[in-house]
């Protein structure tokens, strides 16, 4: 009768360890489903602050404008050297992937200089941080629930035990100059 009542207790603890991680982990999906909310709406709140105003707009088309013009450009060159090789002309290969690596960079230029695209660039940055934060921060109060150590326990201990081996150094260097004084 003994080994069955050993056995009712690890059975009734092998369960209470059960529910416990079922709810940790239905919680810690709660959170998730939670940040996410939260990064949508972010990510919602980034583009509707990041529509730009209309003279912003106007010079992202007008940038856009330009890229596109060289991209057509490009094209047009395409063809005529192409044509020019039809015709018995020796065009060297690295020719073609010259013209659309120089236009490549010319539409880039057009585009990235423009304040529109720095301030849509802003925008994801700091949307990307704000969600590296929320992810670090339910990613630390999962582990908390779990029983794991997390970031800010070991920040903590690492704390201590420098504190600790300075105090040590100290007395240390207190001993020995007591040492020096007796001999």
């Amino acid at each position: 009768m003994a080994t069955s009542d050993a056995g009712d207790d690890v059975l009734e603890h092998w369960n209470q360890l059960i529910d416990r991680l079922n709810g940790t982990m239905a919680q810690s999906v709660e959170q998730n489903i939670e940040a996410q909310a939260m990064f949508v709406e972010s990510w919602a709140d980034a583009m509707e602050q990041s529509i730009p105003e209309e003279e912003m707009l106007s010079e992202g088309f007008e940038a856009y404008n330009r890229a596109y013009e060289a991209w057509m450009d490009a094209a047009d060159e395409m063809f005529d050297r192409t044509a020019d090789a039809a015709e018995g002309e020796e065009v060297p290969p690295g020719e073609f992937r010259d013209i659309w690596l120089r236009t490549a960079n010319e539409a880039f230029k057009e585009v990235m200089s423009t304040s529109a695209f720095a301030a849509g660039t802003g925008n994801v940055v700091e949307t990307m941080m704000e969600l590296q934060q929320q992810t670090e921060e339910i990613s630390q109060e999962t582990l908390a629930q779990l029983g794991l150590v997390t970031r800010d326990e070991v920040d903590e201990v690492a704390t201590r035990l420098v504190e600790l081996e300075r105090r040590q150094h100290s007395v240390e260097q207190k001993l020995d100059r007591i040492i020096e004084q007796l001999e």
